[in-house]
């Protein structure tokens, strides 16, 4: 397979003779080759029989360097000694009457884990604590209308998990884990865009994602599997036969007290998806001794623009309709460790994501078309376990999870009685956040519950506050500039530091911009950037930023600065800071063996996703949902065949003893038979002695010819000559031949 670059106008789809004739040239081909032209997004794909060589689009993004235009990555085929075959969705079994396993969460890992177990024959019993994703819209009004919170259905909990009313961000950089067409595919045959197979930077957005999601449980529902909606699992334990017990409550079957029922559910496996705000599921492993380990995570602000100045900046003017909403990133180290933009929402607003009461959190979100007024980023820092607060270590790994309650709470009191709605944000312009100034007014913003003039360089943590102020001044006021280090040719180097900055194209120099999509090939090559404090292997996708990079551990890698992108500053004079963005990322992680997937805790359970602190966003989630999957499927085959194998050798061993016992009878019989057949032979019988025998010697006539050695004649030899017709030896060669 070979590939080329070609561009096209933005709005309009690429033509096949357009793909046609700038294969012929980059490719150098003759000028009557026949070429087929793939296009994924497309249903009805024309083909010629005898094509010599098909052409597939593989990645689109956009280039803004000079005119703004698409950019795609074609895969070119050579049919005479290689062909193309296009990705087919594996088959979705009936399993009403398979083997159960019972899955926790309803998130990307939870229902992708369930497809898979459909594929593979297994019946997938969902448990979530949530309602349905059409239930979940009414708990979400009330709480941005009102501030009334549900603790168990909002932004974070129930079907579809978190990402269900985010921005349904498709990009990732954990594509070694698994087969993104796996996840892409199954979410377009669902209802998604089918541009998400070829968008190197794809979304679907919160307003298309619902009916998707309810599309899915449908066809889970279909195929034998079953959904279980307002059910909070409080325990899990295991049997002395292997099966495991979840034991939840029920809270769409009320006792006669009112209270929720409980309820429990068998399995040999588990997949425990729960999500990353999932903090019950974390106190019940600390209550029953099992491991947990914590981990490094990030904490910040949400950072909201007008999204009619991100275009101007980021487009250099050239933005007109019809255009994708435009985006930015940054990232930069500060104090010895990261900053840097997470989770960029164009066009879209912010929401209260808090899960606990008394407390508050932001998050982003925005619709397919993106055309909101406003644009909203994260701006987090990178926080390592070694760094929270002194206090807070006596908590072992479960530290991270109070420092991060605590702030979240400190954010909510500061805004009581300040405010109507109780879930209203402290804020701060982000000019008098850099220089440590309380704002005199605040500007209009997307976030319905309502903001209030606060002073979060106090009420953030210094360490978190210190190193924002320093990041934000450089980024977009002192000089304008974000310093990027990249990494020679070193592959972990594509993993940057935050979701929103691929670091392909927007960031290769100052003229350039990928706002839905990341130019794919440059995420792989020189111009990648990668903090010296980068992120770890589960994290390294689309919303997830990493503390260790690739170049600090590979000292061979040589870094190199180069210029970046500049920020028009009187377009950044209305920026707000909302606070606190602190679900980035779970700090804790549940161990897990890493080729069997399975819970140091317990065998035939599974940790997954961001819950278990194994991936950052929905596709990456996805792809570890569906290896636990697979690890479960494959963990209970293998003991099926131990068993098969096991009952087999026994029946050999059985058949071999009965033989045995068959053959030592039978033997035993046959020796009784000659023995009376010898005991009951009569005298009369005849027997032929040794005496009787012929002698064929003796009885030979004289007559008989016979062949003596000296009747043989000495004249002949066996080729027929005669001795004396034989020449010489040495009259056979030349003299010639003889040699000196």
């Amino acid at each position: 397979m070979r590939e080329f670059e070609m561009t096209g106008r933005i709005g309009r789809d690429l033509r096949p003779d357009d793909v046609r004739i700038v294969a012929a040239r980059e490719l150098l081909l003759r000028g009557n080759v026949i070429i087929n032209v793939i296009d994924p997004t497309k249903s009805f794909q024309p083909a010629f029989p005898n094509a010599d060589y098909t052409c597939v689009i593989a990645k689109r993004s956009i280039d803004a360097r000079d005119e703004v235009v698409y950019r795609y990555r074609i895969e070119v085929y050579d049919n005479r000694r290689e062909s193309y075959h296009p990705y087919e969705i594996p088959e979705y079994k009936d399993v009403h009457e398979a083997e159960p396993a019972i899955i926790v969460g309803a998130g990307p890992a939870g229902i992708f884990a369930a497809l898979k177990l459909l594929t593979l024959g297994r019946k997938p019993i969902i448990l979530e604590r949530g309602k349905d994703v059409h239930g979940r819209k009414f708990d979400m009004a009330k709480l941005s209308k009102d501030g009334v919170l549900n603790p168990d259905s909002n932004y974070c909990y129930g079907e579809g998990g978190a990402g269900a009313f985010s921005d349904g961000k498709l990009y990732t950089r954990s594509s070694k884990r698994g087969d993104i067409r796996e996840v892409l595919y199954q979410l377009v045959k669902f209802g998604a865009n089918p541009q998400i197979l070829v968008d190197a930077h794809a979304h679907i957005g919160s307003d298309r994602l619902p009916k998707i999601v309810e599309n899915i449980r449908q066809c889970i529902i279909e195929h034998g599997g079953e959904y279980h909606f307002g059910t909070k699992v409080t325990d899990i334990s295991k049997k002395a036969d292997g099966t495991i017990t979840v034991k939840a409550l029920d809270s769409q079957n009320l006792t006669k007290a009112g209270k929720p029922s409980t309820v429990k559910y068998y399995a040999k496996k588990v997949i425990l998806a729960a999500g990353h705000s999932a903090r019950d599921i974390y106190d019940m492993f600390a209550s029953k001794g099992w491991s947990l380990e914590a981990k490094g995570f990030a904490m910040g602000v949400r950072v909201e623009h007008s999204q009619a100045a991100i275009n101007g900046i980021r487009y250099h003017g050239q933005w007109r309709p019809g255009m994708p909403a435009a985006e930015y990133s940054f990232a930069k180290q500060v104090g010895g460790r990261g900053v840097y933009s997470f989770c960029m929402c164009p066009g879209g607003i912010l929401v209260p994501s808090a899960t606990d009461p008394e407390t508050i959190v932001l998050n982003g979100m925005s619709n397919s078309s993106r055309s909101g007024r406003f644009a909203n980023a994260g701006a987090v820092v990178q926080i390592n376990p070694e760094d929270l607060p002194e206090e807070y270590q006596k908590y072992g790994a479960l530290a991270g999870l109070e420092w991060q309650h605590s702030i979240e709470h400190k954010m909510w009191e500061y805004v009581q009685g300040k405010a109507d709605n109780p879930m209203a944000a402290p804020a701060q312009r982000m000019k008098d956040f850099c220089n440590g100034v309380i704002s005199a007014d605040l500007p209009e913003t997307s976030y319905k519950p309502g903001v209030v003039s606060a002073p979060l360089h106090k009420l953030l943590p210094e360490y978190i506050a210190g190193r924002l102020q320093v990041a934000l001044k450089e980024v977009f006021y002192a000089g304008r500039r974000v310093r990027k280090v990249v990494a020679g040719h070193d592959e972990d180097a594509a993993y940057a530091a935050s979701d929103s900055a691929s670091f392909s194209g927007e960031l290769k120099d100052e003229d350039t911009f990928v706002p839905e999509t990341a130019v794919h090939e440059e995420l792989n090559d020189e111009n990648t950037f990668v903090l010296e404090s980068a992120v770890p292997e589960e994290l390294k996708d689309e919303d997830t930023f990493v503390p260790e990079s690739a170049a600090v551990e590979d000292p061979e890698v040589e870094k190199n600065e180069v210029i970046e992108i500049e920020y028009d500053e009187n377009n950044t004079e209305d920026a707000l800071l909302v606070g606190v963005e602190s679900r980035t990322s779970s700090p804790i992680r549940i161990p897990r063996n890493p080729k069997s997937y399975e819970s140091d805790a317990m065998h035939g359970l599974y940790p997954a996703g961001e819950g278990a602190g194994y991936s950052g966003g929905i596709v990456s989630s996805a792809i570890d949902g569906i290896n636990c999957a697979v690890a479960a499927v494959t963990d209970v085959m293998t003991e099926e065949a131990a068993n098969t194998i096991e009952k087999s050798d026994k029946a050999v061993t059985d058949s071999a003893e009965i033989a045995d016992e068959l053959a030592a009878e039978r033997e035993s019989q046959d020796t009784e038979e000659r023995q009376r057949r010898f005991d009951d032979r009569s005298d009369d019988r005849p027997r032929r002695r040794f005496d009787d025998r012929p002698r064929r010697f003796d009885d030979r006539s004289d007559d008989r010819p016979r062949r003596r050695f000296d009747d043989r004649r000495d004249d002949t030899f066996r080729r027929g000559r005669s001795s004396d017709e034989r020449p010489p030896r040495s009259d056979r060669h030349s003299d010639e031949d003889l040699g000196d």
